[in-house]
């Protein structure tokens, strides 16, 4: 595992071979979100983004902790790293960006996330970022936004009722309580729910098996997604048929018929 120099003190990133592993790395405060973070995180997204090589990301959490949301006063002390004041300067937005809410900054890769004990408020709201979302069994989800008389502005009020049926996503955002693991589940909020201990290994697993498909296609079906959300079908499925069909004619879909006719497993170049 390489770790990359783009890492913050709070934010830990390392790549191994197609798959980067983004880390929360603040157990003292559970992973609590602060600019040193933030920073770590949107340089992630970019990383993963512009870097060929890399097909997937998993968002993980240090020490059993996935988020326990913002930690306001550290998002508003200066960090005291030189290179995260030099990036705070730099990118437009870093905490939007950060927090995946920025959708002209989203990874044009899958974000997988990984999810032990806490992800609540900021935590959840990074979850709905992600793509796909692996938790624990004994995993708490939930924005405790309007209990606390706040509001969630890492999108999920727009988000969640798009994601899930009107009914559960109100009920998680109009009383502010704790989500189980099981009823995430069950709502469609998450993918899978697994033993405790066993998220990151779960991720780590379904990254591969996007890393083996063809890039060029997967980057595409997400593409097409965002693209044409909200649209009517008929102008929608112009939009995916000129995302598509490059895609069909690409040289990675030719190596996959013959990996196929072959009976092999294929090997993609994003070309």
């Amino acid at each position: 595992m390489e770790l990359l120099p783009i890492s913050t003190p709070h934010c830990r990133v390392e790549r191994d071979g197609h798959v980067v592993i983004v880390t929360m790395d603040r157990p003292e405060a559970k992973n609590a979100l602060s600019s040193d973070m933030l920073i770590g995180l949107a340089d992630a997204w970019a990383y993963i983004s512009d870097e060929p090589g890399v097909r997937v990301g998993i968002l993980t959490g240090a020490d059993d902790t996935f988020c326990a949301g913002a930690d306001l006063k550290a998002m508003g002390t200066p960090s005291t790293d030189p290179r995260v004041l030099k990036r705070a300067q730099e990118i437009p937005d870093f905490h939007w960006k950060g927090l995946l809410r920025d959708t002209d900054a989203l990874p044009s890769k899958p974000i997988i996330c990984a999810v032990e004990g806490y992800a609540v408020a900021g935590g959840t709201e990074l979850l709905v970022g992600t793509d796909l979302r692996v938790v624990a069994e004994s995993a708490t989800l939930g924005l405790f936004e309007a209990r606390r008389a706040l509001f969630p502005m890492g999108g999920s009020a727009v988000r969640l009722p798009r994601q899930i049926p009107y009914a559960f996503a109100m009920d998680i955002l109009l009383t502010g309580r704790a989500v189980t693991a099981q009823e995430a589940l069950a709502m469609g909020l998450v993918n899978r729910v697994v033993p405790d201990g066993q998220a990151l290994a779960t991720a780590r697993e379904i990254a591969d098996q996007v890393a083996a498909c063809g890039p060029l296609a997967v980057r595409a079906i997400l593409r097409t997604y965002r693209e044409t959300l909200g649209m009517p079908e008929a102008e929608a499925l112009k939009i995916s048929d000129a995302i598509g069909w490059p895609v069909i004619g690409s040289e990675d879909a030719k190596e996959g018929s013959r990996a196929f006719r072959e009976k092999r497993p294929a090997v993609y170049q994003g070309e």
